[in-house]
């Protein structure tokens, strides 16, 4: 043994210390929001322990406990029982030595309960010094990503394999021992050595050194400001819930977060393994069993209430499929949401993904199918396709699956070809389908006709639990109130969209004629082939299938009276009782009774209300979904509207949708507000200069006018004219 063996150690030594290190960094950023955690879990505790009376110590212990003496003594909460302790509770006449000890023990687990309960909830409209340490904390494992997750669990697979093999070999290294070693041990340390060599060499060709290098920086590299923290809390909150959960140890009731599955089903799906390497984000437990689920069960309805992530969840399958080298996956959606497809697949994933509709649809299709990746189409242009065979498609994944329950349509009857084609299926639908048996059995016999024969009227009818258990092997649902502990959330969703034929010609005059205003809601011009008055209606009747109240803002008038015109069109379809216009010729009186009839009804309804009339002076906590027809120039004016629904009184998580139309104004006007005023905002809007004076944060409404209506006129004029020299 010489050289080689003693370079081979000293590789395999490094890469142990970095394994070590990279487990010591990130233990350490884990240690620091614990750490953050722990005074506002004490404060909230307290709050809750002085809330509950001393009367409750006899449930405790089944009533067994006099309490008499220990209520006349001034002790009213079980808070007070705690602070007091087992000493002055004995000053009490005739309170003794076990009585006192009893009471202790009983407030105790009183304690321990209300603390396994707790579910922090961080106010970004209210930061204060401890939940801005909490979000700081917090910070550096989001921003170190999956990646840095990746990193820990390689680097504790290495350090227990590697340390033994280390101290093994390392006498074998030495320049003296080898001469001084005899027999077995002569042999153990050499086949140590080899195994060190193996792994470090493998190591190398994976990446791993670097890997862990970068994961270290990433862990160490702590946050800038805490406006910055705050701002990237409120782009990614989900992140942010999703680790506290983790290391909290306070995530959902398994069982729901599991869907209430059958201990058989339940068991399968948790033994799925889930390769995250081809994926950007981390997920929320609830989300990765779901994802889990549609492998382990490989045709399957994932049915979450919306808001839940579907979509990332649908992502994390693709990406584990990819690692396990499938490359052809398709994503079949209404048209309204092919843009947010796409643009989700490029952020969250290292997907290759390739847009499969319009005109050159048929030159993408064969782009994909020679070089693979995520291709994404519609249920229309899907017919136009032929179904692949042999097993080439990973997975197909239908969104809005609820868009083919009707067999006979041509559509449907498209996606039960491809269907049949591939091994993997994944529909989607945020629309409950407990009562909806006879559409539920639709969808599951494209993907398991068997068990589709096996469910009948009578499980819908008996109740979501027999229902559940019925369709178990096919269907997961989660409720947002079973799994998100933390609400209430703000949950902000752009919603991007291709104007129409129609919608063009519209922003096109608009554009030519100079007029800002008209080219901001130019996608409501024309009602009967908006994009963006489809897709709110989607929204809208999604919310209803759901019971959940939407409030529908815009700046303008007309497109108020647009909205409100359709959604009384398609109320008897679901979509629930509309009100308003709430515009700023309504007298207040007037408003504030519009807001209390919409609070009053019983089920699903929806609020149309003029942005800045109803953003100032209203509370509508009954509403959990937003919808924003068009960006506004100030972000002041979306800030304060939002703020109307969710803020103290919210229950439910709120879901803001924003919709935005590619290339235009709404993209300009996007870029130039983000890039200008969005950490600027994050400090103004917390100071109270911002609360008195909120135009002092905002740019310029004619320079900004000016400057989007000159580069649109300029965009277009030259897509004229390449248009007209036969140029593409």
């Amino acid at each position: 043994m010489g050289r080689s063996e003693r370079e081979a150690v000293a590789a395999g030594g490094r890469l142990y210390a970095a394994a070590q290190a990279v487990a010591g960094d990130h233990g350490r950023a884990v240690e620091a929001v614990r750490a953050a955690l722990k005074p506002i879990c004490d404060a909230e505790a307290e709050q809750a322990l002085d809330a509950i009376p001393v009367t409750r110590l006899k449930e405790v212990t089944e009533g067994r406990l006099r309490l008499g003496e220990v209520e006349r003594s001034g002790l009213r909460s079980v808070r007070q029982v705690l602070d007091a302790g087992p000493y002055r509770l004995r000053q009490i006449p005739g309170v003794g030595q076990r009585t006192a000890d009893q009471v202790v023990a009983a407030a105790r687990q009183i304690a321990d309960a209300v603390r396994e309960t707790l579910a922090v909830h961080i106010d970004v409209e209210r930061p204060e010094p401890r939940t801005t340490a909490l979000v700081m904390a917090l910070q550096v494992l989001v921003e170190a990503g999956p990646d840095a997750r990746r990193a820990v669990d390689t680097a504790a697979a290495l350090s227990e394999r590697l340390g033994p093999l280390l101290t093994e070999a390392r006498p074998a290294a030495g320049r003296l021992r080898p001469l001084l070693m005899r027999g077995e041990r002569r042999a153990r340390a050499r086949e140590a050595v080899a195994e060190v060599r193996r792994l470090t060499e493998e190591a190398a060709g994976a990446g791993v050194p670097e890997l862990l290098a970068q994961a270290s920086v990433d862990l160490l590299r702590g946050t800038s400001t805490e406006a910055a923290a705050w701002v990237d809390f409120e782009l990614r909150s989900a992140e942010y819930y999703s680790l506290l959960a983790e290391i909290s140890g306070r995530g959902p009731d398994t069982a729901a977060a599991e869907g209430f599955l059958p201990d058989e089903v339940a068991g399968r799906v948790r033994d799925q393994q889930l390769d995250d390497t081809h994926r950007r984000v981390s997920l929320r437990g609830y989300q990765a069993f779901g994802a889990r689920f549609a492998l382990a069960q490989r045709k399957v309805i994932l049915g979450d209430e919306m808001g839940l992530g579907k979509t990332i969840q649908a992502i994390a399958v693709l990406a584990h499929l990819a690692a396990e080298g499938h490359s052809h996956f398709l994503v079949v959606c209404p048209a309204s949401v092919l843009i947010n497809w796409t643009r989700e697949i490029e952020a969250r994933s290292r997907l290759r993904v390739l847009p499969l509709h319009g005109p050159e649809r048929h030159e993408a299709f064969a782009d994909w199918k020679a070089r693979g990746g995520v291709g994404v189409t519609t249920f229309d242009a899907l017919r136009g396709f032929p179904a692949g065979e042999g097993g080439e498609l990973g997975m197909l994944v239908v969104d809005e699956a609820h868009y083919v329950k009707n067999p006979k349509t041509r559509r449907a009857r498209a996606v039960t070809e491809w269907s049949g084609h591939c091994e993997r299926v994944l529909f989607m639908t945020g629309t409950p389908m407990e009562n909806r048996v006879a559409e539920f059995r639709s969808l599951v016999r494209m993907l398991q006709p068997d068990l589709a024969e096996a469910v009948g009227d009578r499980h819908g009818v008996s109740g979501s639990k027999a229902f559940r258990k019925a369709v178990a092997p096919v269907y997961l649902r989660r409720n947002q109130q079973d799994v998100l502990t933390e609400l209430p959330a703000l949950q902000h969703t752009d919603e991007w969209e291709e104007l129409s034929a129609s919608d063009e010609d519209a922003y096109h005059e608009a554009v030519r004629a100079g007029n800002f205003m008209a080219m901001r809601r130019a996608a409501y011009a024309r009602p009967e082939k908006s994009a963006k008055l489809n897709r709110l209606r989607e929204i809208v009747e999604d919310a209803a299938a759901n019971g959940l109240k939407v409030v529908v803002f815009s700046n303008f008038r007309d497109v108020l009276k647009v909205v409100t015109d359709m959604l009384d069109g398609v109320r008897g379809k679901g979509a629930g009782q509309v009100f308003g216009p709430l515009s700023g010729s309504v007298p207040p009186a007037r408003r504030q009774q519009l807001v209390d009839e919409f609070a009053a009804v019983a089920g699903p309804a929806v609020l149309v209300a003029q942005i800045e009339a109803a953003g100032v002076g209203l509370n509508m906590q009954a509403a959990s979904v937003v919808i924003i027809c068009e960006p506004q120039i100030k972000p002041t004016v979306e800030h304060q509207a939002v703020a109307r629904v969710h803020r103290m009184g919210q229950v439910r998580s709120v879901q803001v949708h924003r919709l935005l139309a590619t290339r235009g104004v709404d993209e300009r006007m996007v870029e130039m507000l983000n890039n200008k005023t969005r950490l600027f905002d994050a400090y103004a809007r917390r100071s109270e200069v911002a609360e008195s004076t909120p135009d002092a944060v905002d740019v310029s409404d004619t320079a900004m006018a000016r400057r989007i209506v000159e580069e649109e006129q300029a965009r277009l004029g030259a897509a004229a004219r390449r248009e007209s020299a036969g140029q593409p």
